[in-house]
């Protein structure tokens, strides 16, 4: 597949073992979005600057008198050129045609195997994949290289140059400095990687915090100003993640938090920490003071951003799980496995092992605002509480750990949620076997429910649950720490482990009161389509009556969530409760008018529903009966 046109000098060859279909692959389907290709070469400059400082450790004279490592970006508008230069390792003629004439074969990967020790750890180098160059394509239809292997005579230059279509030429040329210049001749419609406010903007996005200076020349220099530089440096060229946490301040986290992370106040908590190991990786993960405007959008990125080795390669959900989506920050790998565009996660053992120590540094910050800075703790429950219950259900691994940081409000705490699970059952009765709770979709319904009479004559405590994430995560949390959760609202409610009055028995002459049994009958004829039962309840002691759902069955508030999200319930028939010393049972015993009969039942019934936070399917009606008994007490 050669043929030599210039002997020694120029070689017209094709891309050895792959085929003109190949490059096509890589150019027009292995990247998503047309700028990574800037990432990709800076990565690949910066990885022979790299090599360089490896190999200068042993011989400085191939620095060749200058040691400033740089990576710069040079426009020719009237060309059509983008021009990426660097003074790093440079390259042979030999190395040209294998790191470039084979597609997939990385010179990268090869030369960081060779490295040992310090140096291998130490090595910044990005491209293993050595596809990365070929991205040069989705934006040139036509590509220069031309390089210079670091101590090497100024005559061993080598021009490479192809249309990526399967055959590519290379001859020497003179090159007086060192390393590499690629020369991207744009295609029509590229126009703007020709403009220097966009390729500085994808410098910032990927390439910002690579420990080399990335230069553009100084477009806006005041020719009349002697002192303005004739160049920018575009990117900051450091890492603050990368640095020693014993160099660094609070204020230095706050600052990088607040520039980078794009927030306005500092955060409440941060954690900087490197893990070794078969899969390395730095953390700086934040804990935000105030919730992001979409933190409720389950669409929405999250806020910690993958770098591979100092570039960046993605943001999204991928990266922390939904119940910490709040959660900002970098994690940085050496050893994360990419595909070939760096741009999506290969499953693997890797990549969990990376998710499972992030998720457990953010867990032991929030436990540390919890223990150390209860203030700082209730400012994150008031902002992220809510989504931080979908910890249980999202993360079966560090259920019990998030169930401890949970907190919750009772009906001993005066609206606020700052009841954690620990200290309920720290503080249950004698003989209390359950953790009772209600849900609601607010606090003064939940608060005021019937369902608590009992609860709160007998002193005992009830959690009452109003997020609407509640209902699930009391669904995936059936007990903590051996102790059941019981809605109070649902099934039969026996306290009688608890009971210390022995008033327990009153109930069951209350049940066996023949004189009511006729009572509840009619009752539930009247009430036929609305109540599946009624029957005498324990848990009333000043309402006159409630309704109850089975124990596995859906709560009445479940129901409308679903309802208003939506969803086609089928019908599920409450139990009718009725409190047999209430003044207005009582009356129903000696009514014999059946129409009077029948209006005061159905306000009972309706009375209970909206004391339950529930809607009446014929408001009407409602006021209507009511009206009419008004009336018969003029």
């Amino acid at each position: 597949m050669s043929k030599t046109k210039e002997k020694a000098k120029k070689e017209t060859l094709g891309f050895e073992a792959e085929t003109k279909q190949v490059l096509n692959l890589v150019i027009n389907s292995l990247y998503s979005n047309k700028e990574i290709f800037l990432r990709e070469l800076i990565s690949n400059a910066s990885d022979a600057a790299d090599k360089l400082r490896f190999e200068a450790l042993s011989n400085d004279k191939l620095y060749e008198g200058d040691g400033e490592l740089k990576i710069r970006l040079s426009i020719n508008k009237k060309a059509r050129t983008l021009t990426i230069s660097d003074n790093g390792i440079g390259m042979t003629a030999e190395e040209v045609k294998k790191n470039i004439g084979t597609i997939a074969h990385s010179g990268t990967k090869k030369f960081f195997e060779s490295l040992t020790g310090d140096e291998s750890k130490d090595s910044q180098m990005i491209g293993q994949f050595g596809v990365g160059f070929y991205s040069s394509f989705i934006v040139a239809d036509n590509v220069t290289v031309i390089t210079r292997k670091a101590g090497e005579d100024k005559a061993a230059g080598i021009k490479w140059e192809s249309a990526g279509e399967g055959e590519y030429t290379i001859e020497t040329v003179e090159k007086a400095t060192r390393g590499t210049d690629i020369v991207l001749h744009l295609k029509k419609g590229e126009s703007e990687f020709l403009e220097s406010h966009r390729l500085q903007s994808i410098v910032h996005k990927f390439s910002e915090h690579l420990d080399i200076p990335i230069v553009m020349k100084n477009e806006n220099k005041d020719e009349e100003k002697e002192d303005e530089p004739d160049d920018i440096t575009v990117n900051s060229a450091t890492a603050l993640w990368a640095k020693s946490k014993g160099d660094l301040k609070a204020e230095d986290y706050n600052e990088f938090y607040k520039q980078t992370l794009g927030d306005y106040q500092d955060p409440l908590a941060y954690n900087h920490s490197k893990v070794e190991g078969k899969s390395e990786y730095t953390l700086l993960l934040y804990v935000p003071s105030k919730a992001p405007f979409d933190m409720w959008d389950r669409e929405a990125t999250s806020g910690v951003k993958l770098y591979v080795k100092r570039t960046f390669v993605m943001e999204g959900g991928e990266l922390m799980p939904r119940y910490l989506r709040f959660v900002k920050g970098i994690i940085d790998s050496d050893s994360l496995p990419l595909n070939v565009s760096r741009e999506l996660l290969q499953q693997s053992k890797q990549i969990d092992l990376l998710k499972a120590g992030a998720v457990k540094k953010v867990l032991s910050l929030i436990e540390g605002l919890s223990k150390k800075h209860p203030e700082k703790f209730d400012t994150f429950w008031a902002e992220f509480g809510p989504v931080f219950k979908e910890g249980p259900i999202e993360d079966a691994k560090n259920k019990d750990r998030i169930a401890k940081l949970l907190r919750f409000a009772s009906t001993k705490t005066e609206g606020k949620q700052t009841l954690t699970l620990p200290a309920y059952i720290e503080n249950m009765q004698e003989g209390q076997e359950k953790i009772y709770f209600l849900t609601g979709s607010a606090y003064a319904t939940v608060k005021n429910s019937p369902h608590l009479e009992v609860f709160k004559k007998k002193d005992i405590e009830v959690l009452l649950l109003t997020d609407h994430v509640d209902e699930w995560l009391v669904q995936h949390m059936p007990e903590f720490e051996g102790k059941t959760l019981q809605s109070v609202a649902k099934g039969d409610i026996d306290l009688a482990a608890i009971d210390k009055d022995g008033k327990e028995a009153e109930t069951e002459e209350k049940k066996e009161d023949e004189s009511l049994n006729s009572v509840l009958e009619q009752i539930k004829k009247v009430l036929d389509g609305k109540v599946k039962e009624v029957r005498i309840s324990s848990r009333l002691t000043d309402s006159p009556a409630c309704l109850v759902a089975d124990e596995h069955e859906m709560g009445a508030h479940m129901e409308r969530i679903m309802k208003a999200a939506g969803q086609d319930m089928p019908p599920s028939l409450p139990t009718f409760e009725v409190n047999a010393d209430h003044a207005l049972i009582q009356r129903l015993k000696d009514e014999s008018d059946d129409d009077r009969f029948s209006d005061l039942s159905n306000l009972l019934f309706e009375q209970a529903l909206l004391s339950e936070g529930g809607q009446l399917e014929d408001p009407a009606t409602f006021v209507h009966r009511l009206n009419k008994l008004l009336q018969s007490l003029l």
